[in-house]
């Protein structure tokens, strides 16, 4: 891929990127050099929905061999048709909560790597369906991990959850991994419970202690904590991003609820990035993978915090035209006004750290969501996305 840096940015801080090119698919972002996910098979449940998307491309790019288990799109559009998805990864449709269908599924294709980021992602819909919100996210999550116990091929699993799943107490500072679990919402509680499930798991039947020993296993378990992932493809109701970009294409003002609450915006290739860091560092020979068998946080850096009306006020900007919001007076269900995560054990054991800032990614969803009125094929843009984030990492820079 050929990338042309703007010159007058310094040389440390080069960002808006003219991307024309892919990269080779065998490019991995900041591995080791003696490592390949080419030929690796993945488990991927979740595919069908917006980061499950972006991983599923990422991987297959990378030379990873992926089958997806997962529901139906719950949007239309939705990035698995858009990104045309079932043309390079083996699509399958299941719920998580069926074990007999979800058992054989992953026994069946024998992966060494399972990312499960099948979930039921809102907070507003978790009011409206707590139950189903339970089942999913927890007896969901318990069902993936109960599979994995009996498919030995599995080396490494990552369990995506989210930034919600602590307990908020509204603190100026990030949330670090050792802090309280808790959660005021269905939603956030129940990712709370799958993060108690993921490590339940792991001590029982998947012991750090135990692994690569000597009557031991080989699978290693760590779960992924990230939230406000924005991005091309989304189209999920009740958030913030989706709704802009749905009233701005009908020209119409955005009802904008609770604009000074602050959360840890982020690209999706950023938290995706950490994923895949992390199922390397699980995949790791002998026993030295224990040590990242646990939790970690990926969220941006501290100028990244954004209130939502900072959000908005660049969305319209880029987005141009008539584009505009109003504030919506009545702010609905109960939803956290400040949230940010400590990402510094990601950054110690992972050496990861977020590349764009969120200016450029707010640049890039907009160009994406633009692209998507003239054309139903996505996946070559979605693609040049990935190669010129994976230009950042492996030219150590970040975004201006």
């Amino acid at each position: 891929m050929f990338i042309q840096c703007r010159n007058s940015i310094p040389s440390e801080r080069r960002a808006k990127w003219t991307y024309t090119l892919d990269y080779p698919s065998d490019m991995s972002p900041n591995t080791p050099k003696d490592f390949s996910w080419q030929g690796q098979r993945v488990f991927l449940t979740g595919h069908t929905g917006f980061k499950g998307g972006w991983l599923a491309l990422w991987l297959t790019k990378l030379g990873a061999e992926v089958r997806g288990y997962g529901l139906d799109p719950y949007t239309d559009p939705n990035l698995l048709s858009a990104a045309r998805l079932p043309s390079v990864i083996e699509d399958l449709r299941g719920d998580i909560r069926d074990a007999a269908r979800l058992d054989k599924s992953m026994a069946d294709f024998s992966p060494e790597v399972v990312f499960h980021l099948a979930a039921q992602p809102l907070v507003r819909l978790s009011y409206a369906d707590p139950i189903g919100t339970y089942e999913t996210n927890v007896i969901g999550t318990a069902r993936v991990l109960d599979a994995v116990r009996r498919t030995p091929s599995v080396r490494a699993v990552v369990s995506v959850t989210t930034d919600k799943c602590y307990e908020n107490k509204e603190w100026l500072w990030g949330y670090r991994e050792t802090d309280p679990l808790g959660g005021y919402d269905p939603y956030s509680s129940s990712k709370a419970c799958a993060e108690l499930v993921s490590a339940a798991f792991r001590s029982s039947y998947f012991h750090p202690a135990q692994l690569h020993q000597p009557n031991g296993h080989t699978t290693a378990i760590a779960t992924a904590r990230a939230g406000n992932v924005i991005g091309g493809g989304d189209w999920s109701l009740d958030r913030l991003i989706p709704d802009l970009i749905a009233g701005f294409t009908r020209g119409e003002p955005v009802r904008i609820r609770r604009p000074d609450a602050i959360r840890p915006w982020q690209h999706v290739l950023e938290p995706l990035h950490g994923y895949i860091l992390l199922a390397e560092k699980l995949l790791s020979p002998g026993p030295e993978a224990a040590k990242y068998a646990t939790a970690y946080n990926f969220g941006p850096t501290e100028d990244d915090a954004q209130p939502v009306q900072w959000i908005v006020e660049n969305m319209t900007r880029f987005w141009g035209g008539s584009a505009s919001w109003v504030l919506d007076p009545d702010p609905g269900v109960h939803e956290a006004g400040y949230l940010k995560l400590d990402a510094s054990r990601a950054r110690h054991d992972l050496g990861w750290r977020p590349r764009l800032r969120l200016e450029t990614a707010l640049e890039w969803l907009v160009e994406w969501y633009k692209a998507s009125l003239t054309t139903t094929d996505l996946q070559a843009l979605t693609l040049q996305q990935i190669a010129a984030y994976e230009h950042l990492v492996a030219s150590n820079l970040e975004s201006a």
